[in-house]
């Protein structure tokens, strides 16, 4: 039986248009990032499954691709539960990797710590457009910096380098989960159940007021608390400032500090921003991981018709490796999504080389085939792109092929002599 050539589903072979475009932003990431002081670093793509399922990632540790033991470890036939044939998986992101790096690492770093890591990850989902079972992350973190200058730093980073990937018109959505909970608590909600309110405020988007309304009734809310609950939506909507309008209806049961900070965050951000972009204060924004503690953001670009970054403030997660909470906020790029994107448009990279193909006879060898080779590197000293083949018997669909990859000038060297 033949062997399969396909790759497996939700995995995807990347042919050299896409690569080009994938190296290009890569480039351009690390370049801004660079800018703004973040550091690059790695982290292995196996975690220890304890790391992984510490529900931490909320539905993404259902999706892990889970390693068996090896050797004398693995014993298939006595076990019993899958935690003594499983001990790691594949990280499902960058995030948990990182805290461990740094609870395992912080007294060799500096503080604050900025972060940058790029690498891919593995979700067993549903492949569809744009989502893959493999596929690349894009953080950047900051640890150490309580105040909101992390936040601040962070989203102009990601913003200026999307302006640079040449997005524009985009909004930047802040919330904050201590907006959320003082919502839920004013609004009557257990405490137990404030999780399934945010699942189902997450979805207003997609089935707006009236279907929030509905769900929330389903899952057995009691009509006062639920009422309650869709009025300080409703006057958020009509409120000309949204912050001050939840600043004044929850007084005493939200924190003064937290709709000032994030007023802070917003007008820092308009005023020295770069990019053409705008913030929005979104109190529909919930994000979906667990482990976020303060300040949420997503970026949305119309093009796309969803997310295409997203982060927010973890201060608790690394006391959980360490037993010491350190201040710590990330954002992530959707880098494929952003690929897709720029190929779909058409993107051609700016300030491409020239690239020439230069096709050589069969019959071209020895002394001759070294003058061609010696002129192939002259032009590559000069900042030209050279490709050195040769040349192939239908060398009309060899040019054609050539042409589909950017090659705009063709030399042709034969034995009796030179053809352009």
């Amino acid at each position: 039986m033949a062997l399969s050539k396909k790759p497996v589903t939700g995995m995807k072979d990347i042919l050299p248009e896409e690569m080009q475009i994938r190296d290009y932003c890569i480039q351009i990431i690390k370049e801004t990032y660079g800018r703004f002081g973040f550091t690059s670093i790695e982290t292995p793509c196996v975690e220890n499954i304890e790391n992984l399922t510490n529900r931490q990632g909320g539905d993404n540790e259902k999706l892990i691709f889970k390693i068996l033991k090896r050797g004398e470890k693995l014993d298939v036939g006595a076990a019993s539960t899958e935690a003594e044939v499983v001990d790691s998986g594949l990280r499902y992101d960058l995030t948990v990797p990182l805290v461990r790096y740094y609870s395992n690492n912080a007294a060799k770093l500096p503080s604050p710590f900025k972060a940058l890591q790029m690498g891919n990850v593995w979700r067993a989902e549903r492949p569809q457009r744009g989502r893959y079972r493999q596929f690349m992350q894009c953080d950047i973190d900051i640890f150490g910096e309580a105040s909101n200058l992390a936040e601040i730093e962070l989203i102009l980073a990601t913003a200026t380098t999307l302006g640079r990937l040449g997005f524009k018109g985009f909004e930047v959505r802040i919330n904050d989960r201590q907006i959320l909970r003082a919502m839920a608590a004013y609004s009557g909600f257990p405490q137990e159940a404030w999780d399934s309110v945010f699942i189902t405020l997450d979805k207003m988007d997609k089935i707006g007021l009236e279907g929030v309304e509905e769900e929330l009734l389903d899952n057995g809310f009691e009509r006062g608390c639920v009422d309650k609950y869709l009025d300080l939506y409703r006057g958020i909507g009509q409120a000309e400032d949204s912050l001050a309008y939840l600043a004044e209806k929850m007084d005493g049961v939200l924190e003064p500090s937290v709709t000032e900070g994030l007023r802070e965050i917003i007008d820092s951000v308009q005023a020295t921003k770069e990019a053409d972009f705008k913030m929005v204060f979104d109190a529909t924004l919930v994000r979906g991981m667990s482990y976020y503690t303060g300040t949420i953001f997503e970026i949305a670009i119309p093009e796309l018709g969803v997310s295409c970054a997203g982060g927010g403030r973890y201060d608790k997660m690394v006391g959980k490796f360490t037993g010491n909470d350190v201040p710590a906020c990330g954002f992530s790029i959707g880098f494929e999504r952003i690929v897709l994107l720029l190929l779909e448009s058409g993107f051609q990279i700016p300030g491409k080389p020239k690239k020439s193909a230069y096709l050589v006879e069969k019959g071209v060898c020895g002394r001759e085939l070294c003058d061609v080779l010696a002129k192939a590197q002259k032009a590559r000293e000069s900042g030209e792109q050279v490709l050195v083949a040769r040349m192939n018997k239908n060398k009309k669909f060899q040019k054609e092929q050539l042409t589909a990859e950017g090659y705009q000038e063709f030399v042709e060297f034969y034995k009796e002599g030179l053809k352009n």
